[in-house]
């Protein structure tokens, strides 16, 4: 590339690497303002722009620079040395670049399959596969891409050699270190391959109620009810049973448990709920019941059952019917409210004194 008659010095190495920095930084530059012109209206192109310009402009000003020292004559003092550096800059680029490219892979994939729409399903199983894959390949790119980097180094194979030769403890010590994380990863991959949970899922675990906001490569974000969050590895959802409330279909239906006195009447409880119902946007039309569902000695069980199209709109539902109802019943048939019978015993005759004498 250049005359070996005039990189024989670092000053005119220095020059030439300045200019073909210069050169490339220009050219760089031209050439993504017209790549983002032309990519108006193209989502996927565009996502792709976005998302490895930065990694892009460092590649092609590394590849310059190592033109401009591989042209340098090798008795140059510490040519060798920078070749090296620039070789692990390169290493560690193109593992940014290929980082990059997978985050706007998994960019386009979650904007072709939005999940604000009534039925998610196939879309939130779609974000949930994306998201998992695209982190765990990451993952393995960048400990390629460190494994490359070490590798580099003369006394880093001779000291990978000599763990290999020794592997007994060596691999154990490591296997016990690397246990969350490989367990981790492993079960991140079980986790996008099966799917027992996905992005918008509704989910029991350790008794609480939640959403999936977020599934990493190691741990999975809960937003609970009252916007606390609650972060479980990976790992738990394979080891461990959990609710999904979700897993087939958003669609639920909720309980709402009433104790009245054995004298109500039921069949005005099943008209006032109807009634109720029918004007309950949150309500899915599907099932509106209720029943005797149990009795103890003091009031009988009146289990309500309603459905709805998803989790918050049901439970909307149920808190709205409890303290209508409740309502109801004070207000038409107060006297049939649980009540505490008691039986006192008759009080024995005082004795008469004058037949006594």
């Amino acid at each position: 590339m250049y005359p070996q008659s005039i990189l024989q010095s670092w000053p005119s190495v220095s020059l030439a690497a300045a200019l073909a920095l210069t050169f490339i930084t220009i050219a760089a530059r031209v050439g993504f303002k017209v790549a983002r012109r032309l990519a108006r209206g193209h989502i996927v192109v565009a996502t792709l722009i976005d998302y490895s310009e930065e990694a892009a402009r460092a590649l092609v000003l590394l590849l310059a620079l190592q033109a401009v020292w591989e042209a340098a004559p090798d008795s140059l003092y510490l040519i060798g040395a920078v070749r090296h550096l620039t070789v692990v800059l390169l290493i560690g680029v193109f593992t940014w670049l290929a980082v990059r490219m997978l985050a706007a892979v998994s960019k386009i994939i979650l904007l072709k399959y939005p999940s604000n729409m009534a039925d998610n399903l196939h879309a939130r199983r779609i974000q949930t596969q994306t998201r998992v894959l695209a982190r765990t390949v990451m993952v393995f790119v960048v400990l390629f891409g460190v494994s490359a980097a070490l590798m580099t180094f003369p006394s880093v194979r001779q000291i990978g050699a000599g763990l290999l030769a020794s592997a007994g403890l060596a691999g154990l010590v490591v296997g016990f270190a690397a246990k969350p994380l490989l367990g981790n990863l492993l079960a991140g991959l079980q986790i996008a391959l099966t799917q027992p949970l996905r992005i918008d899922d509704v989910v029991i675990v350790e008794g609480e109620w939640g959403k999936v906001e977020e599934i990493t490569g190691s741990y999975v974000v809960l937003a609970l009810w009252d916007e606390r969050r609650l972060i479980v590895p990976l790992q738990w959802f394979i080891e461990h049973p959990f609710q999904n409330w979700t897993r087939t279909s958003s669609q639920i239906v909720g309980t709402v448990v009433l104790w009245l006195d054995f004298g109500f009447p039921v069949e005005a409880l099943r008209k006032e709920l109807m009634a109720i119902c029918e004007r309950r946007p949150e309500w899915d039309r599907r099932v509106c019941i209720a029943q005797v569902n149990d009795a103890n000695e003091r009031a009988m069980q009146v289990r309500i059952l309603v459905s709805s199209s998803s989790a918050s709109l049901n439970g909307d539902l149920r808190c709205f019917l409890r303290e209508h109802l409740i309502a109801f019943v004070a207000r038409e048939y107060p006297q049939f409210l649980p009540q505490l019978r008691t039986e006192l015993p008759q009080a024995m005759p005082e004795p008469d004194a004058s037949a006594a004498r």
